[in-house]
Formats: C-alpha cells, structure tokens, sequence
C-alpha cells in the first residue's frame, strides 16, 4: 500500500519521534493535536479516527504528526486526556456515599455525551494533566473518608471500571432491531413478551419474572449497580464511619 493510503502508518527506524514541533508547522502541539482528535471523533467516532484525518484537520500531512505522536496509541493517550478537560467533580458536601455516587453519576453522563468516548477511555492508564486533577481529587476524598492507600487506589479503579464498562454497554445495540431502527424499550418490550411466551414448566423464572428483566430503565440500573458496590466499600471502613 502507498504511503499516503496508510491512514496510521508508523514512522520508519530513523524518524526522530516525539520530539519538537517539525520544520514548516510551529504552531502544531501535541494540545492542538488532542483538540483535532476530538473534533474527528465528534464527526466520525472511533472507528472513523485516524492519523491521516487528525492531520488534515489542522492542515497537514500525517508525517508532520509525528514529530509529536509515534503512532495512533499515542494519539489516543492524548485523546484520553483531553476527554476529561471538561469534566468536572461533585461538590465537595454529604457523606463520602453521596460524593462517590456525584461522581459515578457525573462521569457515565460526561462519557454518554460524547461520541465513542467509552471505548476510548475504557482500560487506559495515560493520566495527562486534566485526568491527573480528578484522580488526585478523587483519591483525597476516599482518604478522608477513612479508606486505607491501598484500598483507595482499588476503589478508584473499581469505580472508573463499573461506569466505563456500563457506559460500553448501554451505547451497544441490544438486538440486531435496534440497529435496524427500533428503539431500545422497543427491544426490551419485545423480549419480555418472549419470556413470557416461553412453556412455563421449563422456564418459570423467565416466565414469571418478564417485567423484571426488562422494566428497569439503564438509570435504575446504574444506580442499583452503584449502590451495591457502595454498600460493598462500606464494609472496609469501621462501623462509625461507613
């Protein structure tokens, strides 16, 4: 394939890599390159993101990217970041149960609004500046409320895992009639008529339980999700304080 075809081909042995802005583009920075990212993301999701698009969005060619970035991952991690530029914490007020549950609540409504940016973030550790804020944050208010180092770092990564992972999933189709246009109470009415259809005496519990399996809404979801863990964290901490 010719070089130009290759929307994320990797600078050959000799190229310098990241290094400083290349000769001819000044004013390209590893931020405005993040910034790019988004606006490609924004048009064309995840899949649609490459080297080669990023690049004409600030009016070069891919080989100018990288004097900055060596590859897509790279990109990524600068997209990663620049995802959390505008997220913002809860209020720092109620008890430690309230303060998590902002966050948890807040982040799933940051990733839902915008495009793809679950599957982005969703297993990676690249903490730019703006992720840097919410961890450090996050990580005081669990000392504080009397969560040991070890178990804060856990929880932290527990509660970012729990709304990434629930975000991937409430933005996947439920049943190829979503995807053809159908809407999700749709799919999920439609399923629970299935259940209900189904010979009792081999399945009574999908059978009796139909509405329960599909009623909830993904906010209910979330929140009983939310709420379970919270009562779970809950018991590291002594009686008093949980």
């Amino acid at each position: 394939m010719p070089a130009d075809e290759d929307d994320d081909a990797q600078p050959g042995p000799g190229h310098p890599g990241p290094a400083q802005p290349g000769p001819g583009h000044p004013g390209l920075t590893r931020d405005a390159l993040a910034r790019a990212a988004l606006r490609v993301l924004e048009r064309e999701g995840l899949a649609g993101l490459s080297m080669r698009k990023v690049a004409a969005e600030v009016g070069v060619k891919a080989a100018s990217l990288y004097w900055h970035v060596r590859n897509k991952e790279e990109l990524l991690d600068l997209l990663n970041d620049a995802l959390m530029a505008d997220a913002e914490a809860p209020p720092r007020s109620g008890d430690w149960r309230t303060q998590l549950r902002g966050y948890c609540r807040r982040y799933r409504a940051h990733l839902l609004g915008r495009r793809d940016a679950a599957k982005v973030v969703a297993g990676r550790l690249a903490p730019g500046p703006h992720l840097l804020r919410l961890m450090e944050d996050q990580l005081d208010r669990l000392r504080e409320a009397g969560f040991s180092p070890a178990d804060s770092a856990m929880i932290s990564y527990l509660l970012g895992a729990y709304v990434q992972g629930f975000v991937l999933q409430e933005q996947s189709p439920m049943a190829a009639a979503e995807t053809a246009g159908a809407g999700r109470r749709e799919v999920a009415d439609a399923a629970a008529e299935r259940f209900r259809a189904l010979p009792a005496a081999e399945f009574p519990n999908l059978v009796e339980m139909a509405d329960d399996l599909t009623g909830p809404d993904l906010d209910a979801r979330f929140d009983f999700g939310l709420d379970r863990i919270l009562d779970g964290l809950a018991a590291l901490l002594p009686p008093e304080q949980r």
